[in-house]
């Protein structure tokens, strides 16, 4: 009964997870939120276990073992959402049990529970998509070094940031283009995406970014470049635009970088500060590695 019920969970969370991608769901609450939680309930109410919360998370690490060779889905899509997937799994599976035993005021949380699984569909959204996040480093160079490093294509470095080293993000290998001119662009190819996919192989990711606005003075400046092409980060967010500040300062100079995206995941309370978190890191790692580079010159 136990094995049946599981198999039967994990059908059922698959053919949800399928028609959802088919209808340009993949990226809502009702697939975050929505399949772990048809998962617990599958379990609950079919196999009938003693420990419900334990067989819901047991469905759900198989589900997610499962779901990158046949959905092929990348690493870092699965180990970010493992927590969310094993929180809502474990919260309705003990919900599930409460009311099969005749808890009936577990069955509160239900629309409360449907709402948040609402979340990305038809327009529905609990805090803004659109975001940005930054940080500001203080470079021992003069403002001419830094527009100069600003100027040159960049050499990258490993990443140094905990979350951005702990998960297999994608990793800038090499940039082409150069200048700070109106129109003046940059091509950045990353490591190859890795699918989980059967039989699938690494393909190429870059970006493209272009100069906007731009100006400078002796002491100061300010550059903007738009993304204008991504295969990168297009999976996980919508990155819009990089805004590099830089001004004389007593210890040198003074330049922050602030990178503007859209979040593209649900739910927000959950994929919001991960995604925040995630770009606020890139935006220290990529002033670091300027910073690094005009004090060098």
């Amino acid at each position: 009964m136990l094995l049946a019920g599981i198999t039967l969970a994990l059908f059922a969370a698959m053919l949800v997870a399928e028609a959802l991608g088919s209808a340009g769901l993949e990226e809502t609450s009702l697939f975050y939120v929505g399949i772990p939680a048809l998962i617990a309930v599958t379990v609950v109410l079919t196999a009938r276990p003693k420990n419900a919360v334990g067989v819901a998370l047991a469905t759900t690490t198989v589900g997610l073992a499962l779901a990158g060779p046949l959905l092929d889905e990348g690493v870092v899509c699965l180990l970010i959402a493992a927590p969310l997937f094993y929180g809502v799994a474990a919260l309705v599976g003990l919900l599930a049990q409460a009311a099969r035993g005749g808890g009936h005021r577990a069955l509160v949380a239900a629309p409360l529970l449907a709402l948040i699984a609402l979340e990305g569909v038809g327009g529905v959204n609990l805090i803004p998509r659109h975001d940005n996040a930054g940080t500001t480093v203080t470079i021992g160079a003069a403002p001419a070094r830094v527009e100069a490093a600003l100027a040159a294509p960049p050499e990258f470095g490993p990443y140094e940031a905990p979350f951005l080293r702990a998960l297999p993000f994608p990793k800038p290998v090499r940039a082409t283009g150069s200048g700070l001119s109106v129109g003046d662009a940059r091509l950045i190819a990353f490591t190859p995406r890795r699918s989980l996919g059967l039989g699938s192989t690494p393909t190429p990711r870059s970006m493209e970014l272009r100069v906007v606005e731009s100006t400078s003075t002796a002491d100061a400046g300010r550059v903007v470049f738009d993304v204008t092409a991504d295969s990168t980060l297009a999976r996980w967010l919508d990155l819009r635009r990089a805004v590099v500040t830089w001004s004389a300062s007593a210890g040198g100079t003074e330049m922050t970088w602030r990178l503007e995206y859209a979040r593209t995941f649900d739910p927000s309370w959950y994929f919001g500060p991960v995604q925040h978190h995630a770009v606020a890191d890139a935006a220290g790692y990529l002033a670091e590695t300027f910073a690094d580079t005009a004090e060098a010159e």
